[in-house]
């Protein structure tokens, strides 16, 4: 891909990055990035990926937007409220960058939908704020061998991964949470509340790691999870190794296929 004028005053300071130059950024324009949920999490991975030249983004959320929303789901505005997230988001990109393709996925992510939707993106980022989804996604990238970027939300902290388990010795979602709390033990936003300053944090985090895995630079947030504290403002780095009890990458994995996933939303 040629890139033109327009394109090359636009990603100039992308140009003139040794790590990207011209051939990333096309690599970027190229390439097609899903994003699952289009809140807190997707709506800055939304804004920046767009600003940074990923040439098609899918996003997937079958909510629309509610006065609450607004607090850290900047791709809304009050005008917006009513309308679907989707539709909203996409219009924000269209403002901010005209080479952006958004692909709208008015719908639940569940079981009968999730390969159709994933099999067309070379990344998945995961901004969702339900464990069902969250293990429905790691399975399906596991098995379809999509790399998946995940990032999760509380009150004022927040974590981040990258998981490519498919590759070799390297940890899923499950090997670090082998099964969801019991229901009603972690709050969700709606019901603890968060500060929404750290959806941007981030989901602008997560967008940093989505464009290094598209162009291949830098160290990837494999077997690693990094956890934020915004009271304490701290960021750690923990090692995480595969688990070889693993139900789904372990050495005598007993899920292999989507109808396996005992947590699945159908």
């Amino acid at each position: 891909m040629n890139l033109g004028g327009e394109q090359i005053e636009r990603y100039a300071r992308h140009i003139m990055l040794p790590e990207i130059g011209g051939a990333g950024q096309a690599r970027l324009l190229a390439s097609r990035v899903l994003l699952v949920g289009a809140g807190g999490l997707g709506s800055p991975l939304a804004l920046y990926l767009a600003a940074a030249g990923v040439g098609t983004i899918g996003i997937v959320d079958d909510d629309v937007v509610s006065l609450s929303n607004l607090q850290r789901q900047i791709a809304h505005k009050t005008r917006d409220i009513g309308r679907p997230k989707t539709d909203s988001a996409a219009e924000s990109i269209g403002h901010i960058n005209p080479d952006v393709k958004v692909v709208r996925h008015q719908v639940r992510l569940n079981v009968e939908n999730v390969r159709a939707l994933i099999g067309d993106y070379d990344l998945i980022a995961d901004g969702c704020d339900n464990f069902p989804t969250k293990f429905l996604l790691n399975d399906a990238c596991y098995l379809m061998q999509k790399p998946l970027v995940a990032a999760a939300l509380g009150r004022f902290e927040g974590q981040l991964s990258t998981f490519r388990a498919y590759e070799g010795e390297k940890p899923c979602y499950r090997c670090i949470f082998p099964e969801p709390p019991p229901p009603g033990s972690v709050p969700n936003c709606a019901e603890a509340g968060t500060l929404g300053l750290v959806a941007g944090v981030m989901g602008t985090l997560q967008g940093i790691e989505v464009v290094k895995e598209l162009l291949g630079i830098g160290a990837s947030m494999t077997g690693q999870l990094l956890i934020y504290d915004a009271l304490d403002t701290t960021f750690r780095k923990i090692r995480v190794r595969r688990d070889p009890q693993c139900r789904l990458c372990g050495t005598q994995a007993v899920i292999t296929s989507l109808a396996d996933n005992e947590y699945i939303p159908r």
